[in-house]
């Protein structure tokens, strides 16, 4: 399956079936998953919606596998919306704090930069959830306010 885009050691790519038990793994979780809103479902339903022909327009779940071994790491999200692009990610707490996050995020900007020049991006999150805001924060995105509850921070 081709990459979407690359970092320095995963690749970032559509779902395939054998991703679903890790996957689900993680994403059902319930102390890990705290601030994330996609979880909990059945594997029907990741099924749908992971196994389909990823689009951005419409918001699009990619995996992030690690070159070596082919492991998945984690998610990420995409989504464009008009000049902006929402983006989400995940990391399987497996792999927590060895900066998969910041790694795939970094290249998830530059790909989105030359994908869809001149869009801001953005990322939404809990206000309790400090790594998240740890990590936009270092990648050098300013807070944008609130929306529904969540601090919104953009990269222009």
């Amino acid at each position: 399956m081709q990459a979407v885009f690359k970092t320095k050691r995963c690749y970032i790519r559509q779902f395939m079936k054998s991703d679903l038990d890790a996957f689900i793994t993680y994403r059902n979780n319930p102390k890990w998953m705290e601030f994330q809103y996609f979880k909990g479902l059945t594997r029907e339903e990741y099924e749908e919606i992971l196994l389909r022909e990823p689009s951005v327009e419409k918001g699009a779940q990619l995996a992030i596998i690690h070159k070596t071994d082919e492991t998945l790491i984690g998610d990420v999200f995409v989504k464009k919306e008009a000049d902006a692009c929402w983006i989400g990610y995940t990391i399987n707490p497996v792999f927590k704090r060895q900066g998969y996050a910041y790694e795939t995020v970094q290249a998830m900007v530059h790909w989105i930069q030359q994908e869809y020049p001149g869009v801001t991006i953005k990322a939404g999150t809990s206000p309790e959830n400090k790594a998240s805001i740890q990590l936009l924060k270092k990648l050098e995105f300013t807070p944008a306010g609130m929306e529904e509850g969540e601090l919104v921070f953009q990269y222009v």
